[in-house]
């Protein structure tokens, strides 16, 4: 497994594997890696000839007073576990290596960068994206991969590549969780023992948004109620960022659904934010 820090020599090095015929496959990651990421590495090594990930706590996708400092860091386990599944490079520049001083231009998509997540974290899409292009134009990816739990960010990323013609395949993989239904996440390791033994309920919340959806339930702001009744009982200490039911596709707010929709949440307990999601599924049954 190669270890490039330069953009540059990724870039020279992705241009010779294509130059030789070869597919790429990139899956952009902070690292801190757990199963979702393996099962992201593993999945992405299946699609094409070149495996690469990167490795990049992106500071222009934290505000102020965010955990950039503090984010969870292990690069030596990371590229160790990375070249167990397959990578044939790993990427890991330096934050000044990707954003000079003088840096000044930007990528957003603002109408849905603005919703979700982006109502408390006002800049971290216009990170995302101009990192994840940045990326995009250095590894000249035929598939790039990303997981469900982040569906906001994979809903944009997409309207992203499809209004400027980026010529590459984002596929998404499902968000891979705990026994007890805690999502996955590097985040994870901020909670306190009674905090993480109230955070399955989030998940649990959401299924039970899907079981009433199932009995019959259209209206979105039931639903909302059904899940917030069930988190005031069951996590105590969480703290509402936003529960919301949208279209999973242009993340626009849905009040009643006719098909499907997607419930996100964020929650935050002690000193993580946990998001989540599920897609609700009502098959056209009226209530």
């Amino acid at each position: 497994m190669h270890i490039i820090k330069n953009p540059a020599e990724l870039s020279a090095q992705c241009r010779a594997w294509r130059n030789a015929g070869q597919s790429i496959c990139l899956v952009p990651t902070m690292g801190y890696y757990h199963a979702g990421h393996e099962d992201l590495m593993q999945y992405g090594r299946t699609l094409a000839d070149k495996l690469v990930v990167s490795l990049f706590v992106n500071p222009t996708q934290f505000g102020p007073t965010e955990d950039l400092a503090n984010y969870p860091r292990d690069h030596e386990r990371d590229a160790r576990i990375a070249e167990s599944h397959g990578c044939d490079l790993l990427f890991l520049p330096d934050a000044q290596d990707m954003f000079t001083q003088d840096h000044a231009t930007w990528v957003e998509v603002p109408k849905m960068a603005k919703v979700l997540c982006g109502v408390s974290r006002p800049i971290h899409f216009r990170g995302v994206c101009t990192v994840v292009l940045k990326l995009f134009n250095l590894t000249q990816a035929d598939f790039a991969v990303f997981g469900e739990k982040d569906w906001q960010q994979q809903a944009i990323l997409k309207k992203m590549t499809e209004d400027l013609n980026v010529p590459v395949c984002i596929k998404t993989r499902a968000t891979v969780r705990e026994r007890d239904g805690l999502a996955l996440s590097s985040r994870n390791v901020y909670l306190s023992t009674e905090e993480r033994r109230q955070a399955p309920a989030i998940y649990a919340g959401l299924c039970a948004a899907q079981n009433l959806v199932a009995s019959g339930e259209r209206h979105a702001q039931k639903i909302k109620n059904h899940v917030l009744q069930k988190w005031a009982k069951d996590i105590p200490l969480g703290r509402l960022d936003y529960l919301t039911i949208v279209d999973p596709r242009s993340l626009e707010n849905v009040e009643y659904l006719e098909n499907e929709a997607l419930m996100a949440c964020a929650v935050r307990l002690g000193k993580a934010r946990l998001i989540d999601n599920i897609l609700l599924t009502a098959c056209g049954t009226q209530a």
